[in-house]
């Protein structure tokens, strides 16, 4: 698995590239596609069904790596073959550290803002565990959830960053915004749905997963006490890709890590206070809330990318990236 990591990083590199483009079919119909594969694909390599050689536990390795390979060169041979709207050239670019700085100085921060996502899961679990292996069980299985609302928001937040990116090169900043606030309130519709839906009838996720008694309980409390706040969640998210778009990732980082340090920090103080896991998932509500707010602070206010009709954005302090729409 590791050993095809690369084909993952590749993977999503070219369908990134094709998604910028505008074409947002082709990399769902190998996303969907390879789903459909996999679900066969894996068994059959693990058991060693019919002609299939048996490769035990490893075969589903072997069959994530298969995938992203042809995936991958799907990708490649879509984007060379001519038919895209970016026509690289066959030779191998020079190296030059304009293009790779520009990525990097957006790239960096957004990988910084999601791994406080994971972060915060894992060291909430850590704090979980003070209430004995079934909390963990119950946090962990709630959690997912979370989990699942990201690859949703993705599906919107990729457009969102294209229209958003092609908008702004175009100087047509009211369609930008425009953009972004009409993805973010759908997504945080959509995620504020599955939080209440999830609060409401717990049992109905957790149930998936298990019907321990002391899971179901932890679980439970999870999603009830911070279920409805996933709004915020799917909002402030769908605002980071849109700052993505736009080249301006500051904001979104520090709303990352200020949701990381309140809902850590506001965890810890509820173990310490006594407060028991109804504190602790009250921090992760709170976590969320803020994360929300700080995106939508700094859109309304036009911290994260400017609302003027034309012309490059202003740099500020928290303009960590230049814009990238309006750059060549």
């Amino acid at each position: 698995m590791f050993g095809g990591a690369v084909l993952i990083w590749l993977f999503n590199a070219l369908s990134a590239v094709i998604r910028g483009t505008g074409n947002m079919v082709l990399p769902a119909i190998v996303t969907c596609v390879g789903a459909v594969v996999l679900i066969p694909l894996s068994p059959a390599l693990i058991f060693g069904w019919g002609s299939f050689p048996e490769f035990g536990v490893a075969g589903g390795g072997v069959a994530f790596a298969a995938y992203y390979a042809a995936g991958s060169a799907v990708f490649a041979a879509y984007i060379w073959s001519g038919r895209s709207v970016l026509r690289p050239s066959r030779r191998l670019p020079a190296l030059s550290w304009g293009p790779s700085r520009e990525i990097l100085r957006i790239g960096v921060l957004s990988g910084i803002a999601s791994m406080t996502s994971n972060v915060t899961v894992i060291v909430a679990t850590g704090f979980a565990g003070a209430a004995g292996p079934a909390a963990v069980a119950g946090y962990g299985t709630g959690a997912r959830l979370e989990y699942l609302l990201v690859p949703l928001v993705f599906g919107l937040g990729s457009p969102i960053a294209a229209i958003v990116g092609t908008a702004l090169g175009a100087g047509d900043h009211a369609r930008a915004r425009q953009a972004a606030l009409t993805g973010a309130l759908i997504a945080g519709v959509l995620t504020e749905f599955i939080g209440v839906a999830a609060a409401l009838h717990p049992a109905a996720w957790l149930g998936l997963f298990g019907d321990d008694p002391a899971m179901l309980a932890t679980g439970s409390l999870y999603l009830r006490i911070v279920g409805p706040f996933y709004g915020f969640f799917g909002f402030g998210l769908a605002l980071y890709f849109a700052a993505q778009g736009a080249g301006r990732v500051g904001w979104p980082l520090a709303a990352s890590l200020l949701r990381m340090g309140v809902a850590l920090g506001g965890a810890w103080l509820a173990l310490a206070l006594g407060l028991g896991l109804a504190g602790t998932f009250i921090a992760m509500s709170a976590g969320f809330v803020t994360m929300g707010l700080v995106n939508a602070a700094a859109f309304a206010t036009g911290k994260m990318f400017p609302s003027d009709a034309l012309g490059p954005p202003s740099v500020t302090s928290a303009t960590l990236a230049p814009a990238a729409g309006v750059r060549r």
